[in-house]
């Protein structure tokens, strides 16, 4: 079976941590923006929250996971080529 995409949990944290830090710092105490800047925060943790439950619950159906950390699906290339000998320097 193929493994279940999902994101990485660092993209939760960046958003939190951009968020936190400087999205709440920039809105002050304007009560509209700063409660919709916390509702966001509080979207996320809960979304953060749901995915490690569903991620429990594959690991106890034995699913494979794949964490992703972009849409791309990049595959590293073979080592022979992806290390070269270099030439020497005349």
């Amino acid at each position: 079976m193929e493994p279940i995409p999902l994101p990485s949990h660092i993209h939760y944290e960046l958003l939190l941590q951009l968020l936190e830090r400087q999205t709440m710092f920039a809105v002050g105490y304007k009560g509209k923006q700063r409660e919709q800047v916390q509702q966001l925060i509080i979207t996320l943790r809960k979304a953060l929250s749901q995915q490690k439950q569903l991620e429990s619950e594959c690991d106890r159906l034995k699913l494979p996971i794949e964490y992703r950390w972009s849409l791309n699906r990049a595959e590293a290339p073979p080592m022979e080529t992806a290390i070269l000998p270099q030439e020497p320097k005349v």
